[in-house]
Protein backbone atom coordinates (compact mmCIF):
# COMPACT_ATOMS: atom_id res chain seq x y z
CA UNK A 1 0.00 0.00 0.00
CA UNK A 2 1.42 3.59 -1.09
CA UNK A 3 1.90 6.18 1.74
CA UNK A 4 -0.88 8.40 2.17
CA UNK A 5 0.14 12.17 0.49
CA UNK A 6 -0.05 14.87 2.61
CA UNK A 7 -0.18 18.38 0.85
CA UNK A 8 1.85 21.39 3.22
CA UNK A 9 0.66 25.28 2.41
CA UNK A 10 2.09 27.35 4.57
CA UNK A 11 4.84 30.80 3.37
CA UNK A 12 7.76 29.76 6.06
CA UNK A 13 10.08 27.46 4.55
CA UNK A 14 11.59 26.63 8.30
CA UNK A 15 8.30 25.41 9.25
CA UNK A 16 7.38 23.64 5.97
CA UNK A 17 10.71 21.78 6.04
CA UNK A 18 9.68 20.88 10.17
CA UNK A 19 6.48 19.46 9.48
CA UNK A 20 7.85 17.92 6.06
CA UNK A 21 10.57 15.70 8.20
CA UNK A 22 8.28 14.70 11.44
CA UNK A 23 5.19 13.25 9.00
CA UNK A 24 7.50 11.68 6.98
CA UNK A 25 8.89 10.05 9.76
CA UNK A 26 5.82 8.92 10.32
CA UNK A 27 5.03 7.21 6.71
CA UNK A 28 3.37 10.13 5.12
CA UNK A 29 4.35 11.45 1.69
CA UNK A 30 4.52 15.08 1.46
CA UNK A 31 4.12 17.88 -1.09
CA UNK A 32 5.03 21.11 0.16
CA UNK A 33 3.62 25.27 -1.50
CA UNK A 34 4.49 28.07 -0.29
CA UNK A 35 1.65 30.04 -1.33
CA UNK A 36 -2.26 29.29 -1.58
CA UNK A 37 -2.22 29.65 -5.15
CA UNK A 38 0.98 26.86 -5.42
CA UNK A 39 -1.39 24.64 -3.42
CA UNK A 40 -4.13 24.75 -5.75
CA UNK A 41 -1.88 24.71 -8.71
CA UNK A 42 -0.42 21.14 -7.55
CA UNK A 43 -3.91 19.87 -6.73
CA UNK A 44 -5.23 20.31 -10.09
CA UNK A 45 -2.10 18.08 -10.93
CA UNK A 46 -2.20 15.22 -8.36
CA UNK A 47 -4.68 14.12 -5.52
CA UNK A 48 -3.65 14.23 -1.56
CA UNK A 49 -4.70 12.29 1.34
CA UNK A 50 -5.02 16.01 3.31
CA UNK A 51 -3.83 19.63 3.34
CA UNK A 52 -2.43 20.87 6.48
CA UNK A 53 -3.01 24.43 6.10
CA UNK A 54 -1.57 27.19 8.32
CA UNK A 55 -3.57 29.93 8.68
CA UNK A 56 -1.68 33.13 9.19
CA UNK A 57 -0.19 33.67 5.90
CA UNK A 58 1.02 36.26 3.39
CA UNK A 59 -1.16 36.74 -0.18
CA UNK A 60 -4.08 34.35 -0.38
CA UNK A 61 -5.43 33.84 3.26
CA UNK A 62 -6.12 30.67 5.07
CA UNK A 63 -9.32 31.50 4.62
CA UNK A 64 -9.59 31.98 1.01
CA UNK A 65 -7.97 29.13 0.04
CA UNK A 66 -10.23 27.13 2.08
CA UNK A 67 -13.33 28.55 0.44
CA UNK A 68 -11.24 27.66 -2.71
CA UNK A 69 -10.32 24.39 -1.84
CA UNK A 70 -13.69 23.42 -0.49
CA UNK A 71 -15.41 24.62 -3.63
CA UNK A 72 -12.93 22.64 -6.09
CA UNK A 73 -11.85 20.01 -4.21
CA UNK A 74 -14.48 19.26 -1.60
CA UNK A 75 -13.88 15.71 -0.70
CA UNK A 76 -10.15 16.56 0.60
CA UNK A 77 -10.12 17.22 3.89
CA UNK A 78 -8.25 20.53 5.56
CA UNK A 79 -6.26 20.75 8.84
CA UNK A 80 -6.25 24.10 10.06
CA UNK A 81 -3.04 24.65 11.56
CA UNK A 82 -2.45 28.15 13.95
CA UNK A 83 -0.43 29.33 16.99
CA UNK A 84 -4.03 31.67 17.54
CA UNK A 85 -5.91 29.77 20.18
CA UNK A 86 -9.03 31.50 18.62
CA UNK A 87 -10.33 31.59 15.54
CA UNK A 88 -13.53 32.80 13.31
CA UNK A 89 -16.30 30.95 12.95
CA UNK A 90 -16.31 31.65 9.27
CA UNK A 91 -12.91 29.48 8.82
CA UNK A 92 -14.04 26.84 11.09
CA UNK A 93 -16.78 25.94 8.98
CA UNK A 94 -13.98 25.39 6.15
CA UNK A 95 -12.05 22.72 7.49
CA UNK A 96 -12.24 19.60 8.72
CA UNK A 97 -10.14 19.87 11.68
CA UNK A 98 -8.10 22.70 13.85
CA UNK A 99 -4.58 22.17 15.40
CA UNK A 100 -2.97 24.43 17.59
CA UNK A 101 0.77 25.02 16.79
CA UNK A 102 1.73 24.45 20.59
CA UNK A 103 0.39 20.60 20.02
CA UNK A 104 2.21 19.64 16.95
CA UNK A 105 2.60 16.78 16.13
CA UNK A 106 1.03 15.10 19.22
CA UNK A 107 -2.43 16.10 18.13
CA UNK A 108 -2.01 16.36 14.68
CA UNK A 109 -0.86 12.69 14.13
CA UNK A 110 -3.64 11.31 14.84
CA UNK A 111 -6.09 13.72 13.64
CA UNK A 112 -4.15 12.83 10.45
CA UNK A 113 -4.53 9.00 11.21
CA UNK A 114 -8.49 9.62 11.78
CA UNK A 115 -9.03 11.81 8.13
CA UNK A 116 -6.94 8.74 6.33
CA UNK A 117 -9.20 5.91 8.23
CA UNK A 118 -12.33 7.71 7.68
CA UNK A 119 -11.56 8.57 3.74
CA UNK A 120 -10.50 4.50 3.36
CA UNK A 121 -13.96 3.50 4.71
CA UNK A 122 -15.56 5.95 2.09
CA UNK A 123 -13.78 4.54 -0.71
CA UNK A 124 -14.74 1.03 0.46
CA UNK A 125 -17.98 2.02 0.67
CA UNK A 126 -18.34 3.55 -2.89
CA UNK A 127 -16.39 0.10 -4.30
CA UNK A 128 -19.10 -2.04 -2.84
CA UNK A 129 -22.10 0.12 -4.13
CA UNK A 130 -20.60 -0.14 -7.20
Amino acid sequence: MNSPTLLCIDDLPQALELRKATLESQGYSVKLASSGYDAIKMLEEASVAAVLLEYKQEGMDAEAVACHLKRRFPSVPIILLSAYCEMPERILWLVDDYVMKSELPERLLPIIERVHKRLGERGQRSEAAA
